[in-house]
């Protein structure tokens, strides 16, 4: 059982990193700085948005691998 869950914890470890890489940088320096706040104001599409996707399976894939930490925190 602990095994299994190690194996989960760690195709959730490799996922997440995967994910994380796939995602575009959230600014391209000053101007990223400046029209950032304008750009997501006017995004009305936002969450159909493939980084948006990403950033929603990256909380979920950390939630999951936060759970099997806790498990095999209490197993161990």
């Amino acid at each position: 059982m602990k095994i299994a869950i190690t194996v989960l914890q760690l195709l959730c470890g490799l996922g997440i990193i995967l994910i994380v890489l796939f995602q575009s940088g959230k600014s391209a320096g000053l101007s990223g700085a400046i029209g950032g706040v304008a750009d997501s104001f006017l995004a009305k599409n936002k969450a159909k948005t493939m980084d948006a996707k990403l950033a929603r399976a990256t909380k979920w894939i950390g939630a999951l691998f936060l759970v099997l930490t806790l498990i095999l925190l209490i197993l161990g």
